[in-house]
């Protein structure tokens, strides 16, 4: 289980976002530090029949492990004076993955995912679900266009490369007697080299498997084949003029891109910067 921290701040408090196994969890323990009584107020708020009954509910939608028949015995027994519930015994007995309590230096405390958090939110004041939900939102478009910068700057290294490889192309492969369109052809040809070495597609073949889609074969990319695929410009403009062949090239590129998406796929610390 992988978690990362990010905080965001309601109403002048500071709360921590965790994201686990890509999903987001927001700290209770964060969110009842202003208000009176703190803690007890999770505490209370767990003892309620009708907390029950939504994590519950949203068990059964979100977690195919979910303890049903044991959750049934706890709906009987909510309610009454006697009834208490924890986040440990919650999940011991159900199964549950919605409740999750951290200890530790960093981030320790009861988490909920996002969409009991604002649940958890509404039951202490509407007005501070509805901040905390403006405030989260804003985490995720900072985040979205984050990852859309990083995606524009691997666009824009993979078209300076393609200059690069193009240049190779043009010093190389192409004779001075050649007409417009023969050049285009070589490089349309070349280009389609480095789209079967890393996608195992012509920009043909993945144009007509994607016929409904006004997007090409690179935008569809993710950020790690982007990464790759600039490498391999860089690479197949030095094989070019070393003087290889075509086939030559294309087996050298295919075991490039093979090694170096293992290689991107496998490094946890590449995974953190890619996120």
């Amino acid at each position: 289980m992988s978690d990362k921290n990010q905080l965001i701040e309601v109403q002048g408090t500071l709360i921590t976002v965790l994201k686990i196994n890509d999903a987001d969890y927001i700290s209770l323990t964060d969110m009842v530090k202003n208000f009176e009584d703190g803690l007890v107020l999770i505490e209370k708020w767990l003892r309620n029949k009708n907390t029950v009954e939504f994590l519950g509910i949203w068990e059964k939608i979100n977690n195919p492990d979910f303890n049903s028949p044991e959750f049934g015995g706890i709906m009987l027994e909510a309610g009454l004076n006697r009834f208490t519930l924890s986040v440990k015994k919650w999940r011991e007995k159900t199964n549950g993955i919605g409740l999750i309590a951290k200890t530790g230096r960093f981030g320790s405390g009861t988490y909920a995912h996002k969409d009991i958090a604002f649940e958890f939110g509404a039951w202490l004041s509407p007005e501070f679900k509805l901040y905390l939900i403006k405030e989260f939102q804003r985490l995720k478009d900072e985040e979205s266009n984050s990852k859309r910068l990083e995606w524009d700057f691997q666009r824009t290294l993979s078209k300076v490369n393609y200059r690069i490889h193009t240049d190779a192309i043009k010093d190389t492969l192409i004779p001075s007697s050649l007409t417009k369109d023969q050049i285009g052809a070589i490089y349309a040809n070349e280009a389609d080299i480095l789209n079967v070495a890393l996608f195992g597609l012509t920009a043909k073949q993945w144009r007509d498997r994607h016929a409904n889609q006004k997007s090409n074969i690179r935008d569809g990319a993710t950020l790690e084949q982007l990464v790759v695929l600039s490498n391999l410009e860089s690479i197949n403009a030095l094989l070019i003029r070393q003087g290889l062949s075509q086939p030559e090239r294309l087996q050298k590129l295919n075991e490039s891109a093979i090694h170096q998406m293992r290689s991107l796929l496998a490094n946890p610390a590449t995974k953190k910067l890619l996120q």
